[in-house]
């Protein structure tokens, strides 16, 4: 009774709800008076086409049965006035009680009835008990990946949806959601923001601005807030309204893929930070590296580092001592700080490249990779469609062609055939896609980093021949999910990230070589984690026990497949 309360009053508050039940009792009222125009009509056929007299309940009653196609046959009409007007009732009958009404009633009542229902399905409150948990403030594809790595991690949120219906399904699909406006002190409080390890606002930057101020001001004042920045300009005003942390993924993504091409300087470029190691990539093109296997580079014995894994085609492939390290290929190594300055070190005595990186798109990404690369010192070349767009980074491209990326000409005056590498940072996967076809086409030795839209892209871009893939998604997954955890963002590339699991009982006693790990999962071990908390950089012959936690770089399907073969 309480639900079917809720719905009724939900359904009635509504002013839409309050002029369909206007007109669907003004539908009923009009049934009524042509049923009592009939009942009068049919006594006065009666009397005088029949000869009989009927009572004004039994008038009723013959057009109840006539219009609603009952026909008992019990009262009839003998003579063909009486027989045409029954020819009427019947008629208008059907038009009215079984087309028009039953369509009003669904329209102007049971569709709002059943939307009701569904609206009132969606919490308006989070658990009371709830605590240290993330207040998503709009549910997208980026906060889908999130969650995703916030399940794995056991870490509670809750998503806020201004949208009923769309907080019902949301519900129905498992996500932890409540109903309301993002806007609204009360919202928070609701979500029980005061509680939460962090707020993220992930909408406009004015409405992030808006959330930020009535979260830091009227309800959780020492709640962290980390904010989403679309404009550069807004970064500040966010920080000002109170925001802890102001992510510009824009920009970032353009740091992250300008940081994917060989500098001007040959080095190991940081990707990431594990507690006291550290995650770097090494492009093997114009290295003394080049051709030699993992085993013959000599770099675990001469610098400490240790290859985990080789990018190829856009795809990470675990390293054993036989790889090769061809021209194409991207190292993935892991050391301390220390280790990664010796390998650096060894490096610095390499000839540098002069070759230009020709970024394709000069939007908020491209502007990004182009200052980054600029700011190190390469020669960078951009072609951009629009004249504004080219006028903004005409100071720090070498080379600047206004045209379309797709013709030739535009193509080869940027210089295509003497850059070493290609940024692709157009807004759209299929032209990003058929960009790399076609660079990689005219310029089969190039490097080619694109930036992608959605994941199920990923394998398309592959396919086409992107050596290094990223999204907007994976960017701003990974940098928020490092704001929860406190510790630097580790991006990897789409789809790749560090996990750490807990030894299984059933690899207990074996070494790394032994466990098969590698092969059962397709995750590769980076690092085990002792009793004491200590990270250690492996060698095959480590043998493993159930009090260290390994730390495994791989996909997520990968890890799934690891907690499938050996358990969690």
């Amino acid at each position: 009774m309480k639900i079917i309360g809720t719905q009724l009053s939900y359904l009635l508050r509504k002013g839409q709800s309050r002029r369909n039940m206007r007109a669907l009792l003004k539908l009923f009222l009009l049934l009524l008076g042509v049923m009592m125009v009939y009942t009068v009509l049919f006594r006065v056929v009666m009397a005088y086409a029949e000869g009989q007299q009927h009572s004004w309940l039994t008038g009723f009653y013959w057009t109840l049965t006539v219009m609603s196609t009952l026909g008992f046959g019990d009262i009839t009409f003998h003579t063909d006035i009486g027989r045409l007007f029954s020819i009427l009732v019947l008629i208008s009958g059907i038009v009215l009680l079984l087309i028009v009404m039953p369509f009003a009633f669904i329209q102007f009542f049971y569709a709002p009835w059943l939307d009701a229902q569904t609206r009132a399905v969606a919490p308006r409150a989070a658990p009371k008990d709830m605590s240290d948990h993330v207040v998503i403030c709009r549910y997208d594809e980026m906060m889908q990946t999130l969650i995703r790595a916030l399940r794995r991690l056991a870490i509670k949120f809750v998503v806020i949806e201004p949208d009923p219906r769309a907080a019902a399904d949301l519900h129905s699909e498992g996500i932890s959601v409540v109903a309301a406006d993002v806007d609204a002190a009360d919202t928070f409080r609701a979500v029980r923001a005061a509680q939460a390890r962090l707020v993220i606002a992930n909408l406009s930057d004015a409405l992030n601005t808006n959330i930020a101020i009535t979260v830091h001001e009227e309800v959780a004042p020492e709640t962290p807030i980390a904010a989403i920045a679309e404009q550069d300009e807004s970064i500040d005003i966010l920080e000002l309204s109170g925001a802890s942390a102001v992510v510009p993924l824009k920009r970032r993504l353009g740091e992250q893929l300008a940081n994917r091409v060989p500098a001007r300087t040959r080095e190991a470029h940081v990707v990431g930070a594990f507690e006291d190691l550290v995650l770097a990539e090494l492009a093997v093109r114009g290295t003394h590296l080049a051709g030699l296997t993992v085993a013959e580079s000599g770099l675990r014995e001469s610098t400490g580092v240790h290859v985990v894994g080789a990018w190829v085609r856009g795809k990470l492939l675990p390293s054993t001592a036989s790889t090769l390290l061809s021209d194409h290929v991207v190292i993935v190594v892991l050391g301390t700080e220390e280790q990664l300055s010796a390998l650096n070190a060894q490096l610095a005595s390499e000839l540098p490249s002069s070759a230009p990186v020709l970024v394709i798109g000069a939007g908020k990404v491209g502007r990004a990779a182009v200052d980054v690369l600029h700011s190190r010192g390469v020669a960078v070349n951009v072609v951009e469609k629009s004249e504004a767009a080219c006028a903004a980074v005409r100071t720090r491209a070498d080379r600047v062609v206004c045209g379309d990326a797709a013709d030739r000409d535009v193509i080869m005056r940027a210089g295509l055939d003497s850059a070493a590498s290609v940024i692709l940072t157009t807004n759209e996967d299929a032209i990003n896609i058929y960009l790399t076809v076609y660079c990689r086409k005219l310029a089969p030795r190039l490097r080619i980093v694109s930036r992608l839209g959605h994941e199920r892209n990923l394998e398309a871009m592959n396919r086409a021949g992107a050596d290094f893939v990223l999204s907007y998604t994976a960017v701003g997954a990974k940098s928020l999910l490092a704001v929860i955890q406190d510790r630097p963002a580790l991006i990897l590339a789409e789809g790749v990230d560090l996990f750490v699991e807990a030894v299984p009982k059933k690899l207990a006693g074996l070494t790394l070589e032994t466990s098969e790990i590698r092969g059962r999962s397709g995750l590769t071990v980076v690092a085990i984690r002792g009793e004491d908390g200590a990270l250690d950089n492996p060698p095959a012959t480590a043998r493993l026990a159930t009090v260290q936690e390994l730390v495994m770089l791989g996909t997520a399907a990968q890890r799934e497949q690891f907690v499938r073969r050996f358990g969690a």
